[in-house]
């Protein structure tokens, strides 16, 4: 319709939409403090007839306003505008979410930004997606301490069991076959399971590993739950005020706390608050506690911490899950008992928890995480330490939609970051197709949706209880699609197909460590422990088998975290590279340290130009007897960090 115009945009004559603020380019960038004054700049190519330039921009849920954008100057062949934006005009103190778009008037003809990630757009003849502008709290930061970190999430029945006298306790069977054992299944995934065969594995195990782990610079550790609850995954919580006896109880939760602490090691625990387990104090469904529970009597205290259709036994389940009793957080008592000043929250850090990591946030309403996250603060201050608060949220944070509302967990009052998986997502459009547009624009919209504070401390995972392992989905793609799950517990790749996925997983897990966040190794992951979905991605660890060469690989990659500060603070930017393949930088002004990390998933080699200056190979992958040239010419899949010779 606009041959002209396509013309020039083909040419690369396109609108350019850039945001300063302090005096610094924050165009990569779509979340500020409150107070913070943006200047937006649109540079528009004269040839493209544009009148005037309009910012349409409406704060979330409300009417759009149009603001017009002052003309500024020429600047060669293009007409510059600018609009300033002042962020304590348009937000509460407390934060606020916005959207906007730009408007491009050409007489009759008027042409609108289409956003692709938040800062990447097209341009097309009518409203599209817009760009997402988040304001947060003046005072908000994450805890120093988890930026630059390395995570490890242990799920405590398989790390390692420690002959220590722990016991079981109600129905619960041991398996005491370690290395060949496999965790109890259903015949169908779905069916219900009473997962009460145990492998045994406790606290004081995770004590004994501490060397290990420290080797492969852990710097957190993210517990499963630790509570008391009648299966081996413990999601079913019992009594959120002790420690499971199978796994030490309260003594080995001290122990592991001050010999972790030693080493410098933090401890995150799982808080499972949005439901209990039936066979719980609160719910007491199989009288297993001496309380009278909600499912025993109406005139239970803990009644209407529950929601009954039908008393006693047509009640509000998680997901529909008979032995997962939802919460009723409506219920101010039920609340406070999680988010009070000396509720479960506030407690656990008290005795030495370095901060929660919460179960199904999007499930725990504003007033419970805003509660929250002011006592469990609290409690850290009176303490000495600054407790970190990690949601479970499964896309994009900063506008999400949970249950028709919009959320404001990054908005300062509630979480201090989220579980990245989206990363995931985009690692394995990467690995598996070479979709490098995909991973690219995933990352950019994560980075300029987010305030940088959480950008820098995401939890980037690639595998977690909740989903097959990655060496297993890199090397089965399908996920075991058609196997019943007896084929399922038996299924491991083998020859050719693991070798590959141990290829792509070693490039992968070098993503992990090097964008924007704090890596999360699931346990096992770095030993090339395989399985499918829950419970086969629960396996014990291979104690004694790991595979070598995986486990010196990712040592390194822990050693590259320790002392690479652009790895802690430094800047993040995606630089041109072919299509599959990825480019980018790393780089701390603060000391000038600066790496260069470059991917090729395709099935040949590929150039890549890097910015000029002299580098050095730090960590190839599938690159043997490379060398560094400019360009690079990287193999078919493989990756290398450089960093500055």
């Amino acid at each position: 319709m606009y041959p002209k115009l396509y013309e020039q945009i083909e040419n690369g004559q396109v609108p350019t939409v850039e945001r300063f603020a302090g005096g610094k380019d924050c165009t990569a960038y779509g979340a500020f403090a409150h107070g913070t004054v943006i200047r937006f700049r649109v540079c528009v190519p004269r040839a493209m007839g544009c009148g005037a330039v309009v910012m349409r921009f409406a704060e979330d849920g409300k009417d759009a306003v149009d603001l017009p954008l002052r003309f500024d100057r020429v600047d060669g062949d293009r007409d510059v505008y600018t609009r300033v934006i002042d962020t304590a005009e348009i937000a509460p103190p407390e934060g606020g979410l916005f959207y906007y778009e730009f408007l491009f008037l050409r007489g009759e003809r008027t042409l609108f930004t289409n956003s692709v990630n938040n800062v990447d757009f097209t341009l097309c003849q009518s409203n599209a997606t817009r760009f997402r502008l988040l304001v947060c709290r003046a005072d908000f930061a994450p805890p120093a301490w988890f930026r630059g970190g390395t995570m490890y999430h242990i799920f405590l029945d398989r790390f390692c069991r420690a002959e220590d006298g722990s016991t079981l306790h109600g129905n619960g069977v041991l398996n005491t076959d370690w290395g060949n054992g496999v965790p109890q299944f259903a015949p169908r995934p779905g069916d219900e399971l009473e997962n009460n065969v145990f492998f045994g594995g406790n606290l004081r195990g995770v004590c004994e590993k501490l060397p290990f782990l420290q080797s492969l610079g852990v710097t957190v550790l993210y517990l499963s739950p630790i509570f008391e609850a009648a299966s081996n995954h413990r999601y079913d919580t019992g009594d959120y005020e002790v420690t499971d006896s199978l796994l030490g109880g309260d003594e080995a939760f001290r122990e592991l706390i001050e010999q972790a602490h030693a080493r410098g090691i933090r401890v995150v625990l799982d808080g499972v608050f949005n439901h209990t387990g039936d066979d719980s104090r609160y719910f007491n469904r199989r009288g297993t506690y001496p309380t009278v529970g909600a499912y025993q009597s109406e005139a239970s205290p803990y009644a209407d911490w529950y929601r009954f259709r039908n008393f006693p036994d047509d009640y509000e389940c998680w997901w529909g899950i008979r032995i997962l009793p939802r919460l009723n957080h409506g219920n101010a008592e039920c609340r406070r008992y999680f988010t009070g000043e000396n509720g479960i929250g506030a407690r656990w850090i008290r005795a030495g928890a370095d901060g929660w990591r919460l179960d199904v946030a999007d499930e725990l309403s504003d007033d419970f995480l805003d509660e929250f996250r002011a006592a469990v603060k609290s409690a850290g201050r009176e303490v000495g330490r600054e407790p970190l608060i990690l949601g479970e949220v499964w896309e994009n944070a900063a506008d999400k939609v949970a249950y028709g509302s919009r959320r404001r967990y990054l908005w300062g009052g509630q979480l201090d970051s989220v579980m990245n998986y989206p990363f995931r997502n985009a690692v394995l459009a990467l690995l598996l197709h070479a979709d490098s547009a995909f991973f690219r624009n995933t990352l950019t919209e994560l980075y300029a949706s987010y305030p940088r504070s959480v950008s820098d401390s995401l939890m980037n995972l690639l595998g977690t209880h909740d989903t097959a392992r990655i060496l297993t989905v890199l090397g089965d793609p399908t996920e075991g699609e058609g196997f019943d799950n007896a084929a399922l517990s038996r299924r491991r790749l083998n020859g050719a197909p693991h070798a590959a996925a141990l290829r792509l997983l070693m490039i992968g897990s070098v993503l992990q460590y090097t964008v924007f966040g704090v890596p999360s190794v699931y346990y096992g992951d770095e030993a090339g422990l395989q399985g499918y979905h829950d419970p086969f991605c629960r396996m014990p660890y291979p104690w004694g088998r790991e595979n070598a060469r995986l486990l010196a690989h990712y040592r390194r990659l822990g050693r590259l975290r320790r002392t690479h500060t652009a790895l802690r603070d430094g800047n993040f930017r995606f630089l041109d590279s072919p299509t599959g393949t990825v480019l980018y930088e790393r780089y701390s002004p603060k000391t000038g340290d600066r790496l260069l990390v470059a991917a090729n998933l395709c099935s040949e080699p590929l150039d890549i130009s890097i910015p000029r200056g002299t580098w050095k190979k730090l960590l190839p992958v599938g690159a043997d007897g490379f060398s560094v040239t400019n360009p690079l010419r990287l193999p078919p899949i493989s990756c290398v960090i450089l960093g500055r010779g």
